[in-house]
C-alpha cells in the first residue's frame, strides 16, 4: 500500500507539479488563438471564394496548427524545464544549422525572402523555434554567472546572440533580428548588467548596423520601409501604401467596428498580407476600437502572468527564462500594432497567437507550456 499511495503523492499531493498549473495563462493563451482563427478566417475567405477555392483553406490549416500547438504545450510543460538548461548547448547547435540549411538550395523563397525549409508539403521556419532556443542557451550561461555581471559576460551572451542574427538578417529578416536583439538586452539587463554595459553593447550594434548598410547587405525594399515610416508622404504608393492602407482600416472601425465579416478594406483586399503581419487591422476595422481594447488586455494578462511566473521561481534559470519569453512576446505585439499604427516601421514580425503560421504558433504555444513548467515546479 505504501507503494502505491507513493505516485499518487508525487501527482496529488501539495507541491505535485499538477496542482499549480496557472489555468488563466492557458485560457488566454487558448482566446488568442480562437480571436486569431475569428480573424484569420475573415481576411481570407471572400478572396479565396472570388477565386473559386475553399473559404476555409486557412482557417482548416491554422486550427490544424492549433491542435498541434496544445500538444505541444502539454508536451512542453510536463517535461522538466530543467533538462532544458542540460540540453540547451544542443538544441541551440541544431537551430543554428536549420538557420544555415535555410540560406541553402533546401531553403525555399517567399517574396524575395529566403526564409524556409519545406517539409512534407509544409514550410518550417527555424527562426521562430530559435528564439525559443536563444532564451533557453542565454538562460543557461547567465544562470551560472556567480557575483556580478562583468563586461567579459556581456560580450559572450552577445556572441552567442550574434550567430543566429547573423544568420537570419542575410536572410533577409530584420524583424526576427530585432526580437533576437531584445531577447539579449532584455536578458542581460534582469541578469544585473550595468547601463554603460548596455551602452557599449549598444554602440557596438550601430557600427555593425552601419557596415551592413555600408555593404548593402540590407536590401533596397527594406532601405524604403525605414525611408516610408520616416517620411511616409514621400513614396504614398510604395513604401507608404501599407501603413496608409492599415491606417485607413483601423480608423474606419470607430468605436465598435464595421462588424465581423463586414470590414470593406478587408474583404476588398486594400491592406496587403492582412492575414499575417497585418492582422491587426482586421480587428481594428471590424471590432472597433473597444475589440482592439480586449485583445490588448489579453496579451496586458499574458505578459502579466507571464512575468508573475518569472517572479515566483525559486531558481535563476527558470526566472531568466520565464522573463526572456515575456520579453520575447510583449516586443512582438509592440512592434506589430506599432507598424499597423503608423508609430513603428514595417518590418514583418507576426502578431502572436494571432497571425496565420504553423511555426510562429507552435512557437507561441510552447513557450507557454515553459511559462507553465516554470509555474508548476516552482516548490521543487
Amino acid at each position: 500500500m505504501a507503494l502505491e499511495a507513493a505516485p499518487a503523492r508525487r501527482w496529488l499531493g501539495d507541491v505535485a507539479p499538477i496542482r499549480h498549473l496557472d489555468p488563466t495563462l492557458i485560457f488566454v493563451s487558448i482566446g488568442l488563438t480562437i480571436y486569431g482563427l475569428l480573424m484569420v478566417y475573415s481576411a481570407t475567405h471572400r478572396t479565396l471564394a472570388t477565386f473559386g477555392e475553399d473559404p476555409g483553406y486557412y482557417l482548416k490549416r491554422q486550427l490544424a496548427f492549433m491542435m498541434l500547438g496544445l500538444i505541444v504545450l502539454v508536451v512542453a510543460s510536463v517535461v522538466d524545464y530543467r533538462l532544458v538548461k542540460v540540453y540547451a548547448p544542443f538544441i541551440f547547435a541544431i537551430c543554428g544549422f536549420l538557420l544555415f540549411l535555410v540560406l541553402t538550395p533546401l531553403g525555399s523563397e517567399t517574396a524575395g525572402a529566403q526564409r524556409w525549409v519545406s517539409l512534407f508539403g509544409f514550410q518550417f521556419q527555424p527562426s521562430e523555434v530559435t528564439k525559443l532556443a536563444l532564451i533557453a542557451m542565454l538562460a543557461a550561461y547567465l544562470s551560472e554567472i556567480r557575483g556580478p555581471v562583468r563586461l567579459e559576460h556581456v560580450w559572450r551572451a552577445t556572441g552567442l546572440t550574434v550567430i543566429p542574427i547573423a544568420l537570419v538578417f542575410i536572410q533577409p529578416d530584420i524583424g526576427t533580428s530585432m526580437v533576437f536583439a531584445v531577447i539579449l538586452v532584455t536578458m542581460l539587463i534582469v541578469s544585473g548588467a550595468k547601463a554603460k554595459q548596455i551602452g557599449i553593447l549598444a554602440i557596438a550594434a550601430l557600427i555593425a548596423l552601419f557596415a551592413a548598410f555600408r555593404l548593402g547587405v540590407v536590401q533596397d525594399y527594406q532601405i524604403e520601409r525605414l525611408t516610408g515610416f520616416l517620411d511616409p508622404a514621400n513614396d504614398p504608393l510604395r513604401a507608404g501604401y501599407n501603413r496608409a492602407q492599415a491606417e485607413i482600416a483601423i480608423g474606419a472601425g470607430g468605436l465598435f467596428g464595421t462588424g465581423y465579416g463586414s470590414g470593406t478594406q478587408t474583404n476588398l483586399d486594400f491592406v496587403p498580407e492582412q492575414h499575417t503581419d497585418f492582422i491587426f487591422t482586421v480587428v481594428g476595422e471590424e471590432f472597433g476600437f473597444v475589440g482592439a481594447v480586449l485583445l490588448l488586455s489579453m496579451y496586458g494578462i499574458l505578459v502579466w502572468r507571464g512575468f508573475r511566473i518569472a517572479m515566483l521561481s525559486k531558481d535563476a534559470f527558470g526566472s531568466l527564462l520565464a522573463l526572456g519569453i515575456v520579453g520575447m512576446l510583449a516586443f512582438q505585439v509592440f512592434v506589430n500594432v506599432g507598424m499597423t499604427l503608423g508609430i513603428m516601421p514595417i518590418t514583418g514580425i507576426p502578431l502572436p497567437f494571432l497571425s496565420y503560421g504553423g511555426t510562429a504558433l507552435l512557437t507561441n504555444f510552447l513557450a507557454v507550456g515553459l511559462l507553465l513548467n516554470v509555474h508548476m515546479r516552482r516548490f521543487k
